[in-house]
């Protein structure tokens, strides 16, 4: 069964200390070349970890991420577009042939077999009706009309680390749609350890704050971590 697959294509070099480079010279009378002469990597880690906690989160704007994305649906491309700060490319239906379509099976259908059974018998009419609609002439930009949200698709993807902040904080709580989630999980994975002062604490309100926003929505899990 297909589920997302992330590489981290590329990233900004030495990200805390272009951070902490910005954030010091907004409070300095020092020229830049004086600035990143004193600044040191612990400096910068300090400086880094003063900045989130005062919530002063505009310099971590200057350092950014690449991913190569894979194995994720249409569905979740869909919520993964609505973060409009981020740059993305993606794989076209109108110029890439859907002829025998990748898809993506969801868990809970995956763990019925009569279900899964529906899902698949609708994955296979689907592709026929592609399939005999291109054959009839129909460009591949209206045959894919009759394309169903469970394409695999596949997108390269930039977001700066303050539009990633936003993203792990609502695409990782227990409510965000499990794909998402998944991707999310594994996107943190990969940026963490290239700066981890800055993603320490990347994460749901209940992980960042220790509060829910969720009010009547919440999912429990921070009553749970304080019982």
């Amino acid at each position: 069964m297909l589920s997302p697959q992330v590489i981290l294509l590329e990233h900004t070099p030495n990200p805390e200390w272009v951070v902490a480079a910005a954030a010091r010279l907004c409070y300095s009378a020092s020229g830049v070349e004086d600035i990143l002469e004193r600044l040191t990597p612990e400096r910068a880690r300090t400086l880094v970890e003063q900045l989130l906690a005062r919530g002063h989160e505009s310099p971590i704007e200057h350092i950014s991420f690449t991913f190569a994305i894979e194995g994720i649906s249409r569905a979740c491309s869909h919520q993964l577009v609505r973060h409009r700060i981020a740059s993305y490319s993606q794989q076209s239906q109108r110029y890439v042939s859907m002829e025998q379509f990748a898809y993506i099976t969801p868990p809970t259908i995956a763990a019925q077999e009569e279900a899964l059974a529906v899902f698949q018998e609708q994955m296979v009419a689907a592709q026929a009706a592609y399939d005999r609609l291109t054959a009839m002439g129909v460009a591949q930009e209206d045959a894919r009309f009759v394309l169903p949200n469970a394409c695999e698709t596949k997108l390269i993807m930039t977001m700066n680390a303050r539009s990633l902040h936003n993203f792990f904080a609502l695409r990782l709580c227990q409510r965000a749609q499990w794909e998402i989630r998944v991707l999310g999980e594994k996107m943190l994975e990969l940026v963490q350890p290239l700066a981890p002062s800055i993603f320490a604490h990347a994460g749901p309100s209940c992980v960042r704050e220790g509060i829910c926003h969720e009010g009547a929505y919440s999912c429990g899990r921070l009553t749970t971590n304080h019982a």
